[in-house]
């Protein structure tokens, strides 16, 4: 046996709460533990970050008329998608995108500015601070799953207007708008396959071998 490797019960909860996370769009109010939150947070400041540029910046949104606000930059984004979706329109804004006005807790994930000076990793690729706080995001979600609370990513807003809203400095960028609390039950599977919007595709469809397009 690997003597690095955990338990085969400790093993098998990271493997759940992989399969058991999603993307939480219904909440029922409630509170997160000023303690959760921050052990919650904790986890996400110790993802892989490129460089250990650690460029994720987290803004805890505890004033409802500026969370109404980014509710109102989310619904302007919404109704743009949904013109641009064309045939698909009506479909789309039957979907419920976001959980801002319900959940417990609004987290506004963002990069921080003046990245330009951190070249380890990103020279040729300098989306990977992108990546880097794509990883601190999971993190926190799950986490979140695994203290029994649901959390959404929601992605619908125009990122200037977010950042100025906020008092960004130039050159930050708005990632993420996270809600997080209490929900009554998880859904079984992703929101958008329960609603027929979208359907998964099976790894083997995703996995190559030396070549593009050649199945492993």
């Amino acid at each position: 046996m690997n003597p690095h490797a955990f338990s085969a019960a400790e093993r098998a909860a990271v493997y759940r709460v992989i399969g058991e996370r999603r993307d939480m769009r219904h909440f029922i109010g409630g509170e997160v533990a000023p303690t959760l939150l921050a052990r919650l947070l904790a986890a996400a400041h110790q993802a892989p970050s490129v460089g250990l540029m650690q460029p994720w910046r987290f803004i805890r949104i505890s004033q409802p008329t500026l969370r109404a606000r980014i509710q109102a930059l989310v619904e302007q984004e919404r109704v743009l998608t949904a013109e641009a979706l064309g045939e698909r329109s009506d479909d789309f804004m039957k979907l419920k995108v976001e959980g801002i006005g319900e959940c417990a807790e609004v987290l506004v994930a963002a990069l921080m500015d003046q990245r330009e000076p951190h070249i380890f990793g990103r020279r040729t690729l300098p989306e990977m601070d992108l990546a880097s706080i794509a990883c601190a995001i999971q993190n926190l979600w799950l986490a979140a799953r695994a203290e029994g609370l649901g959390m959404g990513w929601v992605s619908l807003f125009d990122p200037q207007a977010l950042a100025e809203l906020l008092g960004m400095p130039a050159g930050a960028q708005p990632v993420a708008v996270l809600c997080l609390g209490p929900v009554a039950q998880f859904y079984e599977a992703p929101m958008l396959v329960l609603e027929d919007w979208a359907h998964e595709r099976p790894l083997s469809e995703m996995l190559y071998e030396n070549q593009w397009g050649t199945p492993a």
